[in-house]
């Protein structure tokens, strides 16, 4: 960049000798050389001004790749409640179109701005040496033009960190609706969707108005000082003239300089949209970077070595929403290799408790510990690793079978994933399959069955070889069949592994070691199948009922509403 700076003086310098000692003296056998000496400084510019935006170009590129990796490992990372909180579409926004602002930085002139920076102090020492009177007159024009730009460049920041703001809700509400595009349709909320969106992009449209206003001032202003600089050097440089100040040929040299000088605020102008943009998006990044991962606070934690199972809650409270309790003063203990059930109405708590022994969310009071250590001491990256989960919602990645299978242990050999795809009954619909277990299933599986989906998940969890099993709703996709063959298989998981099982089927876990009933957020029961059904409380009731409708289903489907109701 230097060298392309440097040649680029050639020309302007050599404007006084063509014009003083060739037109003016008539030294025409200096023409040619002078001419040689102006192609080959040009020659010299343009290769490396080429190169200069080769290695920007792929800088930039590579910035922002390694911007994106470094955001993304950042989200990632994040704790739970982090994404809970956060529009998947606005993390997604910050990984992919926050970190492009590097690109426009590079892209767009920044670094060679820096080069015309570093000419323009060059001229303008040039621009002294000639005249410096006309200079100090010039400069004063200057500074007032680069002080403007300066206070425009911060008000307008803020205006472009709104505008990534709202473009990274309208992108989040927009993955929420091509997402969930089955509940759009069955409900005929085109028309909804459409308003939502529209309402959006207008917020956006009104603040790329308020940028575009605060630029094209910029721009009239530009203009105003490109004409104020010609007055300057029509009357100034006139007048120089006229008292033998200066030369022709100075006042040719002097104004290509002054163009040299002057270039850079005008690229400033020209590229401050890009530029001010960029650094809202840099502005952005720079926040969720400042975000603690659950990585720099394992840091503290002591590693997992090994894990037995014993997990006991003392007096445990959690709250998503501040004097909202969830869970209130739960304290029980589930043994090393012991089977654990959580049943209880909808709303009371079971798949928070989950939560909490994932260590997805943290208690609001009381403490969890495992193994005779508390859970908020054991660094995470090691504890998860030893879980299983099937969670109600099961999630699978687009890609073959095999890999969604293997997703707990990519590198398990393919005779493990037969055997627990055995387990999980999996085989009986991928053998249906011409590619077997290359089948795509699809975004989150879409090409698959609820009770398919089920069966990969649950497979995914046998390979993981978990300490902690946790099921929840493991087979509500499944029909009383494949539910029967799959049970035989999760209790042949469940020998030797601490299990929490949430299941509406009480049928599916009369076998467990414990049985906590949940309402409310409290346990208001707890015991084994027989002795909840004995003492003829909240549990029997739940049975009771549930056999009901069992047996209306089954034996007189008439009545199944009726019951329900």
């Amino acid at each position: 960049m230097m060298v392309s700076r440097l040649a680029g003086l050639v020309l302007p310098a050599c404007s006084k000798y063509f014009i003083d000692q060739i037109i003016v003296a008539r030294q025409f056998q200096w023409l040619a050389p002078l001419a040689g000496l102006v192609a080959g400084a040009t020659i010299i510019q343009a290769g490396t001004g080429f190169a200069v935006s080769q290695v920007l170009g792929v800088a930039a590129q590579r910035a922002v790749s390694d911007m994106r990796r470094r955001v993304e490992s950042h989200v990632l990372r994040l704790p739970v409640a982090r994404f809970d909180a956060t529009q998947t579409g606005v993390l997604i926004s910050r990984i992919m179109s926050d970190a492009d602002g590097i690109r426009n930085l590079l892209g767009t002139g920044l670094v060679q701005l820096a080069g015309g920076l570093m000419t323009a102090v060059v001229a303008l020492g040039v621009l002294v040496w000639i005249s410096w009177k006309i200079t100090a007159v010039m400069t004063i024009v200057l500074l007032a033009f680069g002080g403007a730009m300066a206070y425009a460049f911060t008000l307008l920041r803020p205006v472009f960190r709104e505008r990534n703001r709202l473009t990274a809700e309208v992108t989040g509400r927009l993955a929420e609706s091509l997402s969930g595009i089955r509940t759009v349709k069955s409900y005929v909320a085109e028309r909804r969707e459409d308003l939502v969106f529209a309402r959006g992009v207008h917020r956006i449209l009104r603040t790329i108005a308020r940028s575009i206003t605060g630029w094209s001032l910029v721009s009239a202003l530009t203009t105003v000082v490109i004409g104020a600089i010609g007055v300057i050097m029509i009357l100034l440089g006139g007048w120089a003239i006229r008292a033998g100040d200066v030369t022709l040929g100075d006042l040719g040299m002097y104004v290509l300089f002054t163009g040299m000088v002057a270039a850079p605020l005008i690229q400033v102008a020209q590229v401050g949209t890009s530029v001010a943009e960029a650094f809202a998006g840099l502005d952005r990044i720079r926040e969720l970077l400042g975000t603690p991962t659950e990585d720099e606070e394992d840091e503290a934690r002591r590693p997992v070595p090994a894990l037995r199972g014993q997990v006991r809650f003392e007096g445990v409270s959690f709250e998503y929403v501040p004097g909202v309790p969830v869970l209130q003063n739960i304290s029980f203990e589930a043994r090393a290799g012991s089977t654990t059930a959580l049943v209880g109405p909808s709303g009371s708590g079971k798949s928070t408790l989950l939560g909490l022994v994932t260590a997805f969310s943290r208690p609001t009071q009381g403490r969890i510990m495992v193994d005779g250590l508390d859970l908020a001491t054991l660094r995470l990256r090691d504890y998860r690793s030893r879980l299983g989960m099937v969670l109600q919602d099961n999630f699978l990645f687009d890609g073959p079978i095999l890999e969604n299978i293997r997703f707990s242990r990519p590198d398990a050999p393919l005779e493990e994933v037969w055997a627990v795809s055995r387990i999980a009954h999996c085989e009986e619909f991928v053998s249906r399959f011409p590619e077997g277990y290359r089948t795509i299933v699809g975004e989150r599986g879409v090409k698959l069955s609820g009770g398919q989906r089920q069966r990969v998940a649950i497979a995914r969890a046998i390979l993981a070889d978990p300490a902690i099993l946790l099921l929840d709703e493991a087979t509500s996709s499944l029909d009383s069949e494949s539910e029967s063959l799959i049970q035989d298989g999760l209790r042949a998981l469940r020998q030797g592994r601490t299990s929490f099982i949430i299941a509406h089927r009480l049928s599916t876990i009369v076998s467990a070691d414990q049985i906590l009933v949940l309402d409310g957020g409290r346990i208001v029961e707890r015991g084994t199948h027989a002795e909840l059904l004995a003492r003829k409380g909240r549990y029997r009731q739940l049975y009771d009922r549930q056999y009901r409708l069992e047996h209306n289903r089954y034996v007189n489907p008439g009545e199944e509403l009726a019951a329900t109701v």
